[in-house]
């Protein structure tokens, strides 16, 4: 059976939980073509998402003639479905705050995808994130194209449900895929209960690379790692207002901020500000054994978010016997226990944060230890990506079934 996995941009530097997704699901026996709406080719450092680049289709790629070309073919091929397609577009992009002509542009990627499907025999699209992806699957179906699910991730989806449509893809999707249960309680929320049934917590999970990995011994130095985009929802600032605290008090430590975003002159004029220069340091974007790496020379993880679904990296450093600081957000605390194999704070308290902090790295090595074994155990049950592409893949083959 062929299927198609359909996201917004892929491969993505902070996507790689997808790459490894569709992966696992090739390794069970299912032919997956990739296809991303638009490229982010130059930012690319990994070297298999490069591979991954070299096997997708970018469908801004064919251009705005391409776009009119295809739209102009499917009005005139398929009239009452391409109505019935429009219909649906103004009714998605009138109270959206993309609004109608971007919709427009998204019946016209539907319109290409469908050719697309047509051509490589796709029975079923999976789209990652309930935004724009998962409307252009949408409305592909509309026009006569393959069924679709979707996975989605959280916070934009349950901040912008309503603006989104969320409940209109659910109510035409075959099923909707959470990545927690705090993610499906919230979709619980946004669609009539009689679409309960099509929801199912399928979890992002982590490979080989990071569940056998050889055991490196928690090191002795001061040094914490914080793994992310450098956005306003991952605690930044605020993490550096804990670490200003430490420094105050005379804590040695190292902090290293691997990523990059937005955020990024912010956080480097707060740096300055608050004199942290020899405490903080930040990577950029680093490939996947890069991030290993980064995590291996940590005693800890830390990851201060106000807003999240469940954050991959928490994941990764579990896998890596690392324990973890974090926020009671969304699906997190379903991970991350405190005591057990990390810290939790209230979000948004850098007091807390900064005694969560001084905890890891004062604790004793055993101590830290213990904590990351239970942790590795932990996403070995309920994060292994293997096991969770199979129950994917029975999704997938129930919905092509029916």
């Amino acid at each position: 059976m062929n299927i198609a996995y359909l996201v917004n941009q892929y491969p993505k530097v902070s996507h790689s939980f997808i790459r490894r997704e569709v992966l696992a699901v090739e390794t069970c026996g299912m032919k997956v073509a990739r296809f991303s709406i638009r490229s982010c080719e130059s930012e690319l450092v990994d070297s298999t998402d490069k591979l991954e680049q070299e096997l997708t289709k970018v469908i801004l790629g064919m251009g705005i003639q391409g776009l009119g070309a295809s739209l102009l073919r499917v009005a005139l091929t398929k009239p009452v479905r391409f109505l019935e397609a429009l219909r649906l577009t103004f009714k998605v992009g009138w109270y959206s705050e993309r609004g109608i002509i971007l919709h427009l542009a998204y019946l016209a990627e539907a319109c290409i995808l469908l050719n697309w499907f047509s051509e490589q025999g796709i029975a079923h699209v999976h789209a990652h994130f309930g935004t724009n992806s998962t409307t252009v699957a949408m409305l592909c179906r509309v026009l006569g194209g393959p069924t679709y699910s979707f996975t989605v991730h959280g916070p934009e989806e349950f901040d912008k449900a309503t603006l989104l449509s969320l409940e209109e893809k659910i109510k035409r999707s075959t099923f909707v895929a959470a990545v927690s249960s705090f993610g499906k309680s919230q979709l619980f929320r946004w669609c009539d209960r009689s679409f309960w049934s099509k929801i199912h917590v399928i979890h992002c999970g982590v490979d080989a690379a990071f569940l056998v990995h050889p055991h490196v011994p928690i090191p002795p130095a001061p040094r914490l790692v914080c793994i992310g985009r450098l956005s306003e929802q991952k605690g930044h600032l605020l993490l550096l207002e804990a670490a200003h605290l430490l420094a105050v008090e005379g804590l040695d430590f190292q902090l290293v901020f691997v990523g990059d975003g937005p955020l990024r002159a912010d956080i480097e004029k707060q740096i300055a500000q608050l004199n942290l220069q020899k405490h903080i340091e930040i990577t950029g974007w680093a490939s996947s054994d890069e991030v290993r790496q980064q995590l291996l020379a940590s005693r800890a993880m830390v990851l201060p978010s106000f807003a999240e679904g469940l954050p991959v990296v928490i994941m990764e450093a579990l896998a890596l016997n690392r324990p973890v600081i974090s926020t009671y957000v969304a699906g997190i605390p379903e991970l991350v226990e405190p005591g057990v194999c990390g810290w939790l704070v209230p979000p948004g308290s850098a007091e807390t944060l900064a005694i969560a902090m001084r905890a890891a790295l004062e604790a004793p090595l055993e101590k830290l230890e213990e904590m990351g074994k239970a942790g590795a155990e932990r996403v070995a049950k309920q994060h292994n990506v293997a096991l969770e592409a199979k129950k994917l893949v029975a999704l997938f083959e129930k919905a092509v079934e029916t």
